[in-house]
């Protein structure tokens, strides 16, 4: 019998050892880094020209329809708006002149607000502001007997890359970062746009000039609706000749 418990015993404790758990571990962190992504497709010509030979363009002006198309694709909330520059700061650059007179009338500090722009679709986060915002509203007719000065002139600025301030014209977004103050993250890639709502990465933007007669170029004025400081009244008129300026168009997170 005292054998017999004995074997039982051994047998017990070689269970016990076979069913026990060895464990070791090693860990790895992963990194995940999300960088801000804002991208700006544009299609457009490298130069959009404006000629005047034409007593008629005079009056009735010219426009570039679809001369720029905007796509947007960003991660972040964001801005787009557009800004009037040239290296003489606020003024058309003149490259050439065709005047050989000293006219003191004949002028060429010609304010860079004469150009015109007109996006489709509309600002989809101004939320319904009293003043102009974006660049929506159509062109005024060019007999327009009592022009709205500003309405659709270009934001102009001798700082560029400064954020244009509340009141100001944006293409999508404003001046703020409060809800519904700029647009939300995503794609022109993969919008998929709600019935009766329009799309916030997609704009095509059309372009005016009308220097009128005299050329005094009466549509041109600031957002409030006001003459520009460097407006051209009559009798002065615009002196006839070659002016560049630049049109940029600038995407930034909402700020």
């Amino acid at each position: 019998m005292k054998k017999i418990i004995l074997v039982f015993s051994f047998l017990g404790l070689f269970s016990a050892f076979s069913f026990g758990q060895l464990i070791d571990e090693k860990n790895v962190t992963v990194t995940m880094d999300l960088q801000p992504i804002l991208q700006l497709n544009m299609t457009t010509s490298d130069q959009v020209d404006f000629v005047f030979d034409d007593i008629r363009d005079y009056y009735g002006g010219i426009i570039k329809y679809a001369a720029t198309i905007l796509k947007v694709s960003s991660s972040v909330s964001w801005d787009l708006y557009a800004v009037g520059t040239s290296q003489a700061g606020v003024i058309w650059d003149q490259q050439m002149t065709y005047s050989t007179s000293a006219n003191p009338l004949s002028q060429n500090d010609l304010p860079l607000s004469l150009l015109e722009l007109h996006q489709y679709e509309d600002n989809q986060n101004d939320l319904g502001a009293l003043l102009i915002t974006d660049y929506s509203n159509t062109f005024q007719p060019t007999m327009t007997a009592i022009p709205v000065m500003g309405q659709n002139s270009i934001y102009n600025s001798a700082a560029p890359y400064t954020a244009p301030a509340v009141g100001q014209k944006y293409i999508n977004g404003m001046f703020g970062t409060g809800v519904d103050q700029g647009g939300e993250g995503g794609s022109y890639l993969t919008e998929v746009p709600v019935a009766g709502s329009f799309s916030e990465f997609y704009y095509t933007i059309d372009y005016r000039i009308v220097p009128s007669l005299p050329a005094t170029f009466p549509f041109a004025g600031t957002n409030a609706g006001a003459a520009d400081a460097n407006a051209i009244v009559s009798p002065q008129y615009a002196e006839p000749g070659v002016y560049t300026m630049n049109c940029k168009y600038v995407l930034l997170e909402d700020q």
